[in-house]
């Protein structure tokens, strides 16, 4: 019986990412609280959220890739804005300044789809774990007030971390990068081949020609 490779996101952009790499996978979008513990650095923030997704959405037989994606400038961790004026806000922040942006991926698998290695202490249900955290650096170019009162009245900020999106109209302001552009998106897919390289799975047996030829 065919591995079930299940994408624990409800983020088109990553669906769209793993749909480019022709593969195989259904989504299952998580229940998890994306709140930051006191004093989290930014790395175990998203490594945490990543395997706590896909340990609340694992089943038996199954590979389950989760990811969580932040953006940090100084000390401060940027999630999803809350509301417009929470985005207006990060963007007042970014705007004209360096920033970070950390994603978190875990690849687990469940009881029958074991690879051939992983880390010791898997939570529950999970029987081997990979991980990798990918950081890119990223400058916003100095937006004016009108520019980020249309940019978040045209609803594109509002479900992205920093409230603003590389893929989209948000590439127009953001002036350069240093690092993986796929990570910017939300899931820097040099990472996930690692996880699966690691947990002893072929990514491209994955793909839906590859299903086709066998």
């Amino acid at each position: 019986m065919p591995l079930r490779l299940v994408l624990a996101s409800a983020s088109p952009r990553r669906s769209a990412l793993l749909a480019d790499l022709d593969l195989d996978f259904t989504v299952r979008p998580p229940q998890t609280d994306e709140s930051p513990l006191p004093f989290e650095r930014p790395a175990d923030l998203v490594t945490r959220l990543a395997i706590e997704k896909a340990r609340t959405t694992i089943h038996q037989g199954e590979i389950v890739l989760a990811a969580d994606t932040i953006v940090v400038i100084g000390n401060e961790i940027l999630g999803k804005p809350a509301d417009e004026a929470d985005a207006r806000w990060m963007l007042e922040r970014l705007s004209g300044r360096d920033h970070e942006v950390y994603t978190g991926v875990a690849l687990a698998a469940g009881a029958g789809a074991a690879g051939t290695s992983g880390i010791s202490g898997t939570p529950p249900g999970i029987t081997t774990l990979a991980t990798r955290v990918a950081r890119t650096q990223g400058r916003i170019r100095t937006m004016t007030g009108a520019e980020i009162a249309a940019y978040v009245a045209g609803g594109e900020p509002m479900d992205k971390a920093g409230a603003y999106a590389i893929q989209g109209w948000g590439a127009v302001y953001v002036e350069a990068i240093t690092g993986n552009y796929t990570n910017v998106v939300g899931l820097p897919i040099p990472a996930v081949e690692a996880c699966f390289r690691e947990l002893g799975f072929d990514l491209a047996s994955f793909r839906r020609s590859s299903a086709r030829g066998s």
